[in-house]
Order: C-alpha cells, then structure tokens, then sequence
C-alpha cells in the first residue's frame, strides 16, 4: 500500500502533490491546511475512496472543530500515531510503529527505538528557503520503506531573479525593496512588529521600510503562528532555518 503523507499546505497544493495524491492508497495530513477548500482539493485529486487522515495545525482556525488534534489508527497492519506539532506527542507511545508530525517545515525520517518517526516537511507555501516535500510512505509484507519526495517550484527562479534585481536597485513605487543586511535585520523585524501593531498589511510595511515584501511577509507570518515571540526570536528562527537547509 502507498501512502502520501503531507504536512503544512498552507492553502496551497501543488500540482506535483495532486499527481501524487491520484497514485496513492490512503493520505495523512499532519496539519496546517490554512483553508477548508485545500481539503476539497485533496480529496477530488486522489480519488472518492480513498481515506484521509487529518490532524488540524497550530493554523487551522477554521478546521479546529472539524479535525482532531491527534489520531492513533491502523493503516496497512501497521499502528500510526499522528499529530502537528511534535512537542504534543504523548511520552509513553505504547504500541504505535509509526510516528508522523509537522509543523517544523523541515523533512526528517528517522528510525528511534524501532519506530519511523516522519515529519514530511512542506509542500505548500515555501518558508524560508527550506526545500519543498511530501513522503511515499509503502507498506507491504509488514514493513515499510519511504521515499523522500522534493516538490518543484516553477516560480522560484523568477523570484530569486527579481530579489537579485530589488537587491541591487530597489523599487519602492512597486512595492519592492532591499533586503536588509544582516546588521540591520534586528531592528528592522522591531519596526515591522511595531507597524503590524498598527494594524497595518505587508504590501504597506514593505513599501514603508523601503524591504522585500516576501521578507517582511516572512516576519508576519512567525509573528502570527508564535504569540509572543520577541524580536530576537524570530531573528533566531530565521537563523535556524537558514543554517538548516
């Protein structure tokens, strides 16, 4: 049996992922679907028999009653226990064989104490410049194998191309700007928290500032998703995911 395991769509499914989705037997998604029509999306691209397994995300507002936040089932002869955010997990585990979360954006396939443990990254919206990715994961015989599956993304040559460009020159009548230096990024996420405070969008934070809005959406995003963060935090999260790649 193959099985698609996504996580952190963000509103977005790729049309590599939908592929995908049509070629497996059963889908688990460890949450942050973002919206209720991706859901629709998912289930139309892989057919009406197949089974999901969804778990909802620390951004899953709109899901938070329609989708638990754990499920522990079997699947294929094999125990499965699944949830978003990993800090979540239970410490005893009992018999379960199979362990898949989210939430980090960063792959990770490991074997611990005889169990896979599998967070299968993203493979919607893009964070930072982690790599897009899904899981196939197959059962038979009673085992299993994984295949690590990086998703394409057509549009981000044409981007990196236009931070190029914006790095050198900057536009801000466009509402594209420099991409701040690394001395200057803490004081800079200090303004946007500041501006975002105020009530005020990205497309106007970055036309403002003078910034790449992709940049300050990025700021937004981590500030929104950790209620609380500091300025620093988030300049540590962006140093996490850089080094990270």
């Amino acid at each position: 049996m193959k099985i698609a395991v996504i996580s952190d769509t963000h509103g977005l499914l790729r049309p590599e992922v939908r592929r995908i989705l049509s070629d497996c037997g059963a889908v688990i998604h460890a949450g942050d679907l973002n919206t209720p029509e991706i859901v629709d999306e998912m289930k139309a691209a892989a057919g009406p028999d197949v089974p999901f397994y969804i778990v909802r995300g620390n951004c899953d507002r709109e899901q938070a009653e329609e989708f638990p936040g754990h499920l522990e089932f079997t699947l294929a002869e094999m125990r499965f226990y699944v949830v978003h955010n990993p800090n979540d997990l239970p410490k005893d585990l009992g018999d379960r064989q199979i362990i898949v979360f989210g939430h980090s954006h960063r792959y990770l396939e490991e074997i611990r104490d005889g169990r896979l443990w599998l967070n299968p990254g993203s493979c919607g919206k893009r964070r930072f410049r982690l790599d897009l990715t899904m899981a196939v994961l197959t059962i038979e015989d009673g085992s299993w194998s994984v295949e690590r599956v990086e998703i394409a993304d057509k549009d981000r040559s044409a981007r990196a191309g236009v931070r190029a460009s914006v790095r050198e020159e900057g536009d801000p009548e466009s509402g594209r700007g420099c991409l701040p230096s690394e001395k200057d990024l803490l004081p800079v996420i200090v303004q946007i928290m500041r501006r975002m405070d105020k009530g005020q969008d990205v497309k106007r934070i970055a036309g403002d500032l003078k910034i790449d809005a992709e940049f300050t959406e990025q700021i937004c995003r981590i500030r929104v998703t950790h209620p609380g963060v500091t300025a620093q935090g988030i300049l540590n999260k962006l140093e996490v995911n850089r080094t990270g790649r």
